[in-house]
């Protein structure tokens, strides 16, 4: 046959992909999690098979790649650049994990857990957002008040049944349950 490549797959390859494949499927699963340090173990893992991943790409070992002055054959040498940015990969995975761990760290000394807790703001839109959707097969709420045949008394506009109003029980200084802002613990 004219024109047929011979492609073969040496096992080593195929077990390094699987390792990266793994290493990624696991980081991004960690980093879904809502407690920060599994967060930051899965960009550490995150990190570790992507520098995989560029040793990976530079193909199979070879020689040095500075070879002190001695005539080359262009097939023989390694690829510098996967190697380069392996090393500066490295450096960027050491210095965003430090960042994390201190953001972790600091998240921990002042709610006393490393839980990434909802954020009130998208509590008050998906309950503006339910509402909008009740009164779509509802229908719109009738009289001057905003008060339809449904709505009980006082249940109009400006009496704190609204997202974002005086009566929600989320205080604008963010309170726990057991009523103690964050930073109160210590």
């Amino acid at each position: 046959m004219t024109g047929a490549v011979d492609i073969t797959v040496n096992t080593l390859d195929v077990t390094m992909a699987v390792v990266v494949g793994g290493l990624f499927a696991i980081g991004f699963h960690l980093m879904l999690q809502r407690s920060l340090m599994r967060i930051v173990l899965g960009f550490i893992l995150l990190g570790h098979g992507t520098n995989m991943l560029l040793l990976v790409a530079g193909g199979t070992p070879g020689l040095p790649p500075v070879l002190e002055g001695r005539p080359v054959d262009p097939a023989e040498p390694a690829d510098p650049l996967p190697q380069a940015m392996a090393l500066t990969s490295i450096i960027i995975t050491f210095g965003l994990t430090a960042f994390l761990m201190a953001l972790a760290y600091r998240s921990w000394r002042l709610s006393g857990s490393d839980e990434v807790r909802d954020d009130v703001e998208d509590r008050r839109i998906d309950i503006a957002l339910q509402r909008a959707g009740a009164d779509e097969v509802t229908g719109p709420p009738e009289g001057p008040g905003g008060n339809g045949p449904d709505d009980g008394p006082g249940s109009g506009p400006g009496d704190g049944s609204e997202p974002g109003g005086e009566g929600d029980g989320d205080a604008p200084d963010h309170r726990d349950d057991d009523d103690t802002a964050p930073g109160d613990h210590r």
